[in-house]
């Protein structure tokens, strides 16, 4: 007999109907020669420091390093603490009794990474001895499931994927564990935690919203002329130069108004080719998905991969945005079944030739980029449909024609002041057609030449006021992590830069959401901002090396390195183990911080604790409680006076100098609601009317 073991009981299915195995067993399926069972995710897991006898949080323990790691069955929590998941080790009996009766195992987890621990975990944990080889598939239709199953690999080809995933799990262990305990050893109460690229990427989201908050605005004023183009239509032009005083200005307006005419000093005019866009990978599927529509990165995850099990697309957790010459031979298929859609009707040139610019399989990291299978989607959800149809709409674009554009740009000059107009007109739409929707007006320059004089019908001058960059959505968060905070509009070389960016695309998505778990950030709107929480952290890790966003990029390049088999897993695990003490002392040396006095108030919450005042918080010191209460509210710092009001009335006085996400000034009372959160309370304003009737 031969077990298959699958990531997920849905794949087993899928993978058990192919291979005959149809009779449904307790934690798998029989029949045909073969067993088929399954993980839900990681079934194991490293221990936590109790597993090598070092119980709570103690200064001298730290730093944590086990010279060897131990496994236990996945955890739950429970009242009494963690215990090991009941369903979880059933399972883990079940795999194991197969393994041993097998006379190979067929791994066919995810073909990545995380699919490569989860079993390689799982195999360790039982003491397995049975061969293994590999089904590695970027589709979970029935053709890729046959021809993996005609060609499974040999499982040591993926002994470095493994081990890169066994460095990243380990060295997330000891930064996270040893960060968490000495930051929080350090604050003296409750819990901060921190982790490898966690902290990085609420540093980047905090660095936005401080940038944000302390931007001046200042005012600008500039000119605008409108010109005659000779067909009764006008061009409008814009000065060059924007000036900081209305005064000057105002008097150059003057001037120009009176003028009456502009001369054309330089006309320009170029063919401008718009490349078409590369396929999606899962970041870049998730930042478009998150700007146009406004999915979260993980609510796009959950759908790519629900598609994926329904055989709809290729495997989602992909970071190439390029294919391979054998997968181009079926792209002109794939082209003329989503032209059939009714979605994408006359969209679809039949007889056109595809591009190549998505084409290089020297791109290809696991997986190839984003594909639909060919598979009919049927009964999707409007959600489901939205990213589906974006992965198909996509394909068009990236193998329609290149956009190619006439541009013009001309500059005149008017009472001493330089004026320019733009314009351009589309002389082959090619991939722009696909979304026609979502183009511009196109914008026609007359064929004037240097030295025209332009008759003049209208001038004005606006006032505009400088903006600061907005705070992170989790599109441009996205970007700044796949680049490792390098700003980069180009997609070429945001591609390169790829390696040193923090995260992985099949990670990034959970590393944000652990972010609103754990109460540093949250969303207004599409906008991501951190809470007092969040700020509170930042200003303690700003300039410490676990916060260094460069740093942790350089290590998803080794991690990299290490799966391509270009350098020891030894080295990485040595220098992470170097980095954890060195952060472990300066966490720990961060006490000063979080220096504390008595604030003279019981707590409120468990009236047995006194509340102690530290830098950024006031906190219960009964260690059953730990009630926080933050002082920064809406960009305002509440004092010690303020806070003793709250502590002991429920509420403080009406305060003013409050600024609201959108930069608004407003007066508030901060009281507790009935759960010991902070709220502001707003009096009701009397109208005039009611004042008046109330005096007679």
């Amino acid at each position: 007999m031969k077990t298959i073991i699958a990531e997920k009981p849905s794949v087993a299915r899928e993978i058990a109907r192919i291979v005959g195995a149809t009779k449904r067993e307790e934690g798998y399926f029989e029949g045909g020669g073969y067993a088929v069972t399954w993980a839900f995710g990681h079934l194991v897991q490293l221990a936590m420091p109790d597993g090598y006898s070092i119980r709570g949080f103690v200064r001298d323990n730290l730093p944590v390093i086990p010279g060897t790691f131990t496994f236990i069955p996945r955890q739950e929590k429970t009242e009494k603490g963690y215990k090991p998941d009941s369903g979880v080790v059933s399972q883990i009996k079940i795999i194991a009794r197969l393994f041993k009766e097998s006379e190979q195992i067929i791994v066919a987890t995810d073909a990545g990474r995380e699919g490569e621990l989860i079993f390689r975990y799982l195999y360790h944990y039982i003491g397995c001895t049975t061969p293994f080889v590999r089904l590695w598939i970027s589709s979970l239709t029935d053709k890729a499931i046959r021809e993996g199953l005609r060609n499974l690999e040999t499982g040591s080809k993926y002994d470095n994927l493994y081990l890169a995933a066994k460095a990243r799990s380990e060295s997330d262990w000891l930064v996270g564990i040893n960060g968490t305990q000495a930051l929080s050893i350090a604050a003296g109460h409750g819990t901060y935690s921190v982790g490898r690229v966690q902290t990085p990427t609420l540093a980047m989201v905090c660095a936005r919203y401080w940038e944000n908050r302390r931007f001046t605005v200042e005012p600008f004023w500039q000119l605008h002329i409108a010109a005659d183009d000779g067909n009764g239509e006008v061009v409008k032009f814009s000065s060059s130069e924007k000036w900081k005083a209305k005064e000057p200005a105002t008097e150059l307006y003057n001037k120009v108004k009176e003028a009456g005419t502009a001369t054309v000093t330089k006309a320009e005019r170029k063919e401008k080719i718009e490349d078409t866009p590369l396929l999606y990978d899962l970041t870049t599927l998730q930042k478009e998905a998150n700007a146009k529509h406004g999915f979260t990165a993980e609510q796009t995850l959950e759908i790519a991969q629900k598609l994926y099990e329904k055989k709809l697309i290729t495997y989602p957790r992909t970071g190439s945005r390029y294919i391979p010459e054998d997968v181009f031979v079926e792209i002109p298929k794939l082209l003329a079944f989503i032209g059939n859609l009714p979605e994408w009707k006359d969209k679809v040139n039949p007889k056109a030739v595809p591009t190549r610019r998505s084409v290089d399989g020297g791109k290809v990291t696991d997986h190839h980029a984003l594909l639909v299978t060919g598979e009919k989607p049927l009964f999707l959800s409007k959600e489901d449909n939205t990213v589906y149809q974006m992965i198909a709409g996509r394909m068009i674009e990236a193998f329609s024609e290149k956009c190619v554009k006439d541009t013009a740009t001309v500059t005149a000059e008017c009472a001493g002041v330089e004026f320019v107009a733009k314009g351009s007109i589309i002389k082959q739409a090619g991939w722009r057609a696909v979304y026609v929707e979502e183009e511009k007006e196109e914008t026609i320059i007359p064929g004037w030449q240097e030295g025209d004089t332009l008759a003049l019908k209208a001038a004005s001058i606006t006032e505009g006021k400088t903006k600061p960059k907005p705070l992170h959505t989790e599109a441009t968060l996205l970007s700044a992590m796949e680049t490792a905070g390098k700003e980069i509009e180009d997609d070429a070389l945001r591609q390169a830069l790829k390696d040193c960016g923090i995260g992985t695309p099949a990670t990034r998505a959970a590393i944000i959401e652990t972010l609103f778990k754990r109460g540093y950030m949250e969303r207004c709107k599409k906008s991501l901002v951190p809470t007092e929480k969040g700020l509170a952290l930042y200003s303690v890790v700003k300039t410490m090396r676990i916060a260094d966003v460069a740093m942790t990029g350089e290590w998803e390049k080794e991690l990299a390195r290490i799966e391509c088999g270009e350098l020891p897993a030894y080295t990485f695990r040595k220098e992470i183990e170097a980095y954890t003490k060195e952060i472990t002392s300066e966490l720990l040396s961060c006490d000063k911080l979080f220096a504390r006095k008595d604030s003279g108030c019981k707590c409120p919450k468990c009236g047995t604790g006194s509340m102690q005042f530290y830098g950024k918080v006031v906190r219960c010191d009964n260690a059953e409680c730990g009630l926080p209460v933050f002082r920064l509210k809406a960009n305002r710092t509440l004092t010690d006076d303020e806070i003793k009001d709250l502590l002991t009335d429920g509420h403080t006085k009406l305060l003013k100098g409050f600024k609201s996400k959108q930069g608004k000034s407003f007066d508030a009372i901060v009281a507790f609601d009935g759960e010991y959160n902070t709220t502001f309370v707003f009096p009701e304003r009397k109208s005039k009317a009611t004042s008046a009737r109330r005096r007679k």
